[in-house]
């Protein structure tokens, strides 16, 4: 049984008082379907669980007038010894995506009151509601997004620190890795090997728990492929099944073009590398897809470094990673993940380890960002950082970061006071620039500092 993040949220969410219904949005195969199920039958005297997906007869209870009274009285009808009991019962609606007036019915659920509803849906992001995807369907059919009457979060395949809960790693060894990470310390050296002995692991896997249960149950490379295989072949029946017509045929080349696309020198996306003659009028729908899906995303290239990110991004120029690191190894030849573990890769290393700090940053929420130059200086990532813009360099070899050492040197054009190297070396400091190892990116997260809007003596404003 995999410990999930995501029980936290689940909880803090039931502790509300006036909580709306949940819905959990996240990438095929993430577990959620698992985490919801666990989570009501530990914390409700009554569950009541519907998947439009495998059962769409059950879109039926939704099918006409969508006040609670009816909807449970359709599903009462609909699924023998269902009990609703005000304040004591869970409706889960699995795959809601497939059924549109059950997302709309959330509204009703949250106005009346009597019962808590967790709705998932793996393609919430590229199916409808709001997208006439379908032309046959009255044109003035209303968005049927209940703005206002849900809460939404987003889960993800297992992080790192999740894969290290799975593999028996205490809090207690986690604690020393992240005290280690901010006094700028180095990690002692048993805890250090095993740490990186485990990344590997984490890179040739991932977090999907299907792949991660098969690693922790058989440890063979062969079966774990297979099953990354065979996830991936349906996500590629996603492509065909769910997108837009004028995207289907183009959404499976770009998604097969990542590994090429991060193989080369300039990581930059290159339409013409999609297929010969590319053009981005022809993709750009398609790569879109893949990130509302959440199989990729975009780190934009930057026109200078400094805070916003998001405001200095440059729309058409960006690289194309996937959000989970065992994709990645699963689109790759056969035996790749036995080199991996080998330190075989050569020159592919370097952007399997770019795409796992990707992996890393995805997974806390954040978005991708980096910098370059016609002039060649090229900084691998930059991040909101204890407030401040800070350049992640990825090293999959130890050795010189040109770029970096320009940047950091020239401080009154980039404006970049600190920067963070990652690497297959212990915690140190390089004058400005930290060193740590590869493992540690998981810990590069921002928070808002815990500061209160102060109160305006308005009583200035009083007339005397």
């Amino acid at each position: 049984m995999l410990k999930r993040k995501i029980e936290e949220a689940l909880c803090e969410w039931m502790r509300q008082d006036d909580r709306k219904p949940l819905v959990i949005k996240g990438i095929r195969q993430c577990g959620k379907t698992y985490i919801v199920k666990k989570f009501a039958k530990e914390n409700y005297e009554n569950v009541v669980y519907l998947n439009f997906m495998l059962d769409p007869d059950k879109k039926m209870a939704f099918a006409g007038a969508l006040d609670v009274d009816t909807i449970i009285l359709n599903l009462s009808a609909m699924i023998p010894d269902s009990s609703f009991v005000r304040g004591k019962t869970c409706i889960i609606l699995d795959e809601i995506q497939e059924c549109k007036e059950a997302r709309t019915a959330l509204k009703s659920f949250y106005l009346d009151g009597r019962f808590d509803v967790i709705a998932t849906g793996s393609l919430l992001g590229v199916r409808g509601y709001g997208r006439r995807n379908e032309r046959n369907e009255a044109d003035d059919r209303q968005d049927s997004v209940p703005v206002g009457y849900e809460t939404i979060v987003d889960m993800y395949p297992l992080d790192f620190e999740e894969f290290l809960w799975a593999n028996g790693i205490g809090t207690n060894v986690i604690e020393v890795i992240k005290s280690c990470f901010d006094n700028e310390v180095p990690v002692p050296e048993g805890v250090h090997k095993a740490m990186m002995d485990l990344l590997y692991r984490y890179v040739i896997t991932g977090g999907l728990p299907d792949v991660v249960n098969c690693y922790l149950q058989t440890k063979n490379i062969e079966r774990i492929y297979n099953m990354q295989r065979t996830l991936i072949s349906e996500y590629k029946e996603d492509m065909v099944k769910y997108a837009d017509d004028a995207d289907k045929p183009h959404i499976r080349e770009c998604f097969e073009s990542i590994p090429r696309q991060l193989a080369k020198e300039n990581k930059k996306f290159q339409y013409s590398v999609v297929k010969k003659g590319g053009r981005a009028s022809k993709y750009l729908g398609s790569l879109q897809w893949l990130e509302d899906t959440g199989i990729a995303a975009r780190c934009y290239n930057t026109t200078i470094t400094q805070l916003p990110l998001s405001g200095q991004a440059i729309e058409d120029c960006f690289k194309v990673y996937v959000t989970d690191i065992g994709i990645l190894s699963g689109m790759l030849d056969y035996g790749t993940q036995a080199d991996i573990l080998q330190g075989n890769l050569l020159g592919y290393k370097g952007a399997i380890f770019e795409n796992l700090m990707a992996d890393f940053l995805c997974k806390s929420g954040q978005k991708l960002y980096y910098f370059q130059k016609d002039s060649g200086l090229e900084l691998d990532f930059l991040v909101r950082f204890k407030g401040e813009c800070v350049v992640l360099e990825v090293k999959a070899k130890s050795g010189k970061a040109k770029s970096l050492n320009t940047v950091m040197k020239n401080r009154g054009v980039y404006h970049v006071n600190h920067a963070i190297k990652l690497g297959k070396y212990n915690v140190g400091r390089e004058g400005d620039i930290l060193t740590i190892p590869l493992y540690m990116g998981f810990l590069i997260t921002d928070r808002l500092a815990d500061t209160m809007i102060p109160d305006i003596d308005l009583s200035l404003l009083e007339a005397d």
